[in-house]
């Protein structure tokens, strides 16, 4: 296997909470806590925060993490992604693995799980995490992105609705939450990023749907580990909880 390459997009402005990864939570910063997460895995070779602010650049030398700056221009972060890569100087089999940078309980082993797959089947180029739900707010909640998937492990469909929808309510029916992390080989990477935008993308506002519309297919690598997101404030009381409990 070639060298896997962790890259976290991280932008400053955001839509529902300006200055995401630079927010305290328990006492250091969340792109921290994204960073140091990932460093634990066992079969990483490098990770850096890609950025376009010289804030979170410095929050990242202060910590002593690896950063890459990239331009204010990327329409997406997997363009992010694309472009430190490409500067980072990978080679088309690198694995890279495009971690979110607002996922603070990220667990360490999710980072192998989500580029086993490339080991064992050559043929894959791209691969995400999923986890069933234990939740039943997270069933209907459209925030919390669900998935279904083939025999093979190969996603179907992805969407802000429940997938599968029971007819009957069978409450044993298992429903898989898609977790933000997904790896690709660094040669499909360059090929995604220049993918046009999609119709069932725009309407679910799933950027991995572009992939799966223009004939990709994407390997869904189930976890036992869930990974909260931070969105809103509310938000990091919950997770500061969780890690009070750990």
């Amino acid at each position: 296997m070639e060298k896997v390459t962790v890259i976290i997009p991280a932008r400053y402005g955001s839509c529902r909470l300006s200055g995401k990864p630079l927010m305290q939570i328990a006492g250091k910063t969340m792109i921290q806590r994204v960073y140091q997460r990932a460093v634990s895995a066992e079969n990483i070779s490098e990770v850096f925060v890609a950025t376009d602010d010289i804030r979170i650049a410095d929050a990242v030398q202060s910590f002593g993490g690896n950063h890459i700056m990239t331009s204010d221009l990327n329409r997406s972060g997997t363009d992010r992604v694309a472009q430190a890569a490409e500067l980072i100087g990978l080679v088309d089999d690198d694995i890279v693995v495009n971690l979110q940078g607002d996922q603070p309980l990220i667990e360490p082993a999710c980072l192998d799980e989500v580029s086993a797959p490339f080991l064992k089947e050559p043929e894959v180029c791209m691969s995400t995490l999923a986890c069933i739900i234990t939740n039943k707010r997270e069933i209907s909640d459209p925030k919390d992105v669900k998935v279904v998937f083939d025999a093979c492990g190969d996603a179907l469909y992805f969407s802000r609705s429940t997938i599968p929808c029971s007819r009957d309510n069978d409450d044993s029916i298992k429903i898989y939450k898609h977790l933000g992390v997904y790896a690709y080989t660094y040669k499909f990477l360059k090929i995604y990023s220049k993918l046009p935008e999609t119709r069932l993308e725009k309407i679910e506002k799933l950027e991995q749907l572009r992939a799966m519309e223009h004939g990709y297919k994407i390997k869904v690598v189930v976890t036992k580990y869930d990974s909260p997101e931070v969105d809103i404030p509310e938000d990091i009381k919950r997770v500061e909880k969780l890690i009070m409990q750990k």
